[in-house]
């Protein structure tokens, strides 16, 4: 299944498609036309394409798959934060969680809709505080399924919009039959920010994260502007040179998490191999080829990395290489032994920070109560899957 999934026409840029409709002796103008129905009216079967051939549909249903996740459940946070649980074509499990209204955390101006994407199903980084890779790693997500996270919670609330309206027109009087224009049936845009944090490290799977992400910058594809995509990466030194030769201005965050290589060990098994120092020269080469400002994540885990030592090592990090400091209170995940700090240890930390000159937030509470970190849907759901198989 995941074989011809490969072959899905959301994993095609435009040039590609029009090369392929060329193959097939179709005029050229048809790439546009189709390109128009998967992203800007979100059609999810070829029958919708109502202004092609009927042939040429058959065409395409026989040379592409036009695959769309399916929605397996859904949580959402007294804050309005939502998360997402898919499954793929090949039954695997994957998270978005969709973030509404942050105050500028990752771009210059106020994030109106951020989405959380992810990128492989499962970890092979092993973050020992983190649940995404608690099950191991599976695969690495294709361009369709990443480009597919944005479209389906689009879909969704599109969905949601509709149902809301038809709701309050059961309650007036029937409205007069008009005719809507072409243009009028676009499907509003909800997402204005990505950021690839979810399940998965997105460097790792490098090429098909960078081919996603083209198709979501792209004006015929998502739209989505390119510094309004924020690309975390838990230190891979090599592809963060590599990102940094690419022409994109894609924004770049680093799951530090450790501002020593001590604290950071303990953590992060990945820093073994791309120790500080090494993370460190990586990064001095991307701000030299892009000069934006960087952003450090920095998780909060009560007495591993909350205390007032690791802020004048992480202030001569964040001050060297042009980054501000994101704190995130840890989201507690069952089976693991790890814990939130106090609310007074997290604000002490940011005091101790900004006094040191640094831009720094704190996250306050964005869907603690929804599983919200990463993975822990998809872990949660997989045990009550294989509890009612084996009962």
């Amino acid at each position: 299944m995941i074989t011809a999934a490969r072959n899905d026409i959301k994993s095609l840029t435009q040039a590609e498609l029009a090369a392929r409709l060329a193959e097939l002796k179709q005029p050229a103008y048809r790439a546009g036309q189709i390109l128009q129905w998967l992203y800007e009216r979100q059609a999810t079967s070829w029958d919708a394409m109502t202004n092609l051939p009927k042939p040429l549909r058959a065409e395409l249903a026989k040379n592409f798959t036009l695959q769309t996740l399916e929605l397996v459940r859904k949580q959402g946070a007294r804050d309005t934060t939502q998360k997402f649980l898919w499954r793929l074509a090949d039954h695997a499990l994957v998270e978005s969680v969709l973030i509404p209204a942050n105050p500028a955390l990752y771009g210059e101006a106020s994030d109106r809709h951020t989405l959380c994407v992810s990128t492989q199903v499962g970890c092979a980084y092993g973050c020992k505080f983190c649940a995404s890779g608690l099950d191991g790693w599976k695969r690495n997500l294709l361009p369709y399924e990443i480009v597919e996270q944005v479209m389906a919670v689009e879909r969704w609330k599109a969905a949601e919009m509709r149902n809301s309206e038809c709701g309050v027109r059961n309650e007036k009087p029937e409205p007069r039959a008009e005719v809507v224009p072409h243009s009028a049936l676009r499907t509003p845009r909800l997402i204005d920010n990505l950021v690839i944090m979810g399940m998965g490290e997105p460097l790792a799977n490098y090429d098909y994260l960078l081919k996603a992400l083209r198709i979501l910058n792209a004006p015929w594809g998502g739209g989505i502007g390119a510094r309004k995509i924020t690309i975390s990466t838990s230190g891979l030194a090599p592809q963060i040179r590599k990102l940094a030769d690419e022409p994109e201005q894609f924004r770049l965050a680093v799951s530090l998490h450790g501002a020593t290589d001590v604290v950071r060990e303990k953590i992060m098994p990945v820093n073994r191999k791309y120790p500080l120092r090494e993370l460190t020269a990586a990064l001095d080469y991307y701000q030299s080829k892009k000069s934006k400002m960087l952003t450090f994540e920095f998780i909060l885990i009560a007495g591993v990395n909350d205390s007032l030592e690791q802020v004048k090592p992480l202030a001569a990090l964040a001050k060297r290489l042009y980054a501000k400091v994101n704190l995130i209170p840890y989201n507690t995940v069952e089976g693991l032994t790890w814990s939130r700090p106090d609310e007074k240890t997290c604000e002490a930390f940011l005091a101790a920070l900004v006094k040191q000159k640094v831009i720094a937030t704190l996250r306050r509470e964005k869907g603690h109560d929804i599983d919200a970190a990463c993975g822990q849907l998809r872990l949660k759901t997989e045990k009550e899957i294989d509890n009612a198989l084996n009962h």
